[in-house]
């Protein structure tokens, strides 16, 4: 069993993925902003706790992440915002990056996108290029640390049922397929009991492997 902190727990896939680590044995705390969502926390079997991870200094992270084996960043702004996408998707994750190190907590999975890159190549004119800066600056961080470090990068999201399939970018997954949120959670869950994802980004889509196999490839 492993105690594992969820950034941005009460988005969609980080309920899911609760559920899925809690059924798996571990202990999760999830981190929100906002007190009324902790209802939906302790329905997922996880502990609710209280950081505006956006405001929040390393300090106060650290204190969060204090006891915990394990890292998820989940977080994001949700786009609209060009100075809260910069805030929430790169500086809160990369002072979550610095507050695990300085915990000695190696195991790191962030959530990215498939494609993200320094070298994005998203027109500064485009809506997406805030989100797009924001997550390779935070990927590039996060790859330089000391950590044990994994990028999940689904394509775009899709609700429905998990199908525990995918196809990974090197099985041919091309970007504008889409893939469930439910299998994004399924890939985190898998991702953070296998050792060989470690120094990998994941770049997925929906597909007909599956997830463990696909992991492994």
């Amino acid at each position: 069993m492993s105690r594992i902190a969820i950034v941005g727990g009460h988005g969609k896939i980080a309920l899911m993925l609760a559920r899925l680590l809690v059924d798996d044995g571990h202990q999760v705390s999830s981190l929100i902003r906002k007190p009324e969502q902790s209802d939906d926390i302790t329905g997922a079997g996880a502990a609710p706790v209280i950081v505006d991870i956006e405001n929040a200094s390393t300090e106060q992270i650290i204190e969060a992440f204090e006891g915990h084996d394990a890292i998820v960043f989940a977080a994001g702004a949700g786009g609209g915002n060009p100075d809260r996408t910069y805030a929430v998707d790169r500086d809160a994750a990369i002072r979550c990056v610095d507050a695990a190190s300085a915990t000695s907590i190696k195991r790191f999975a962030l959530v990215s996108y498939f494609g993200a890159s320094v070298d994005h190549g998203v027109s500064p004119d485009d809506s997406f290029y805030a989100y797009a800066e924001a997550k390779g600056d935070a990927d590039q961080y996060l790859r330089a640390s000391d950590l044990d470090w994994t990028i999940v990068a689904p394509s775009s999201l899709a609700d429905g049922d998990a199908t525990g399939t995918i196809r990974t970018k090197e099985e041919g997954a091309e970007q504008g397929t889409e893939v469930a949120r439910a299998d994004v959670a399924e890939v985190i869950a898998a991702v953070l009991r296998t050792p060989s994802t470690v120094g990998r980004m994941i770049e997925f889509t929906g597909g007909d492997t599956p997830i463990e196999k696909a992991l492994g490839a």
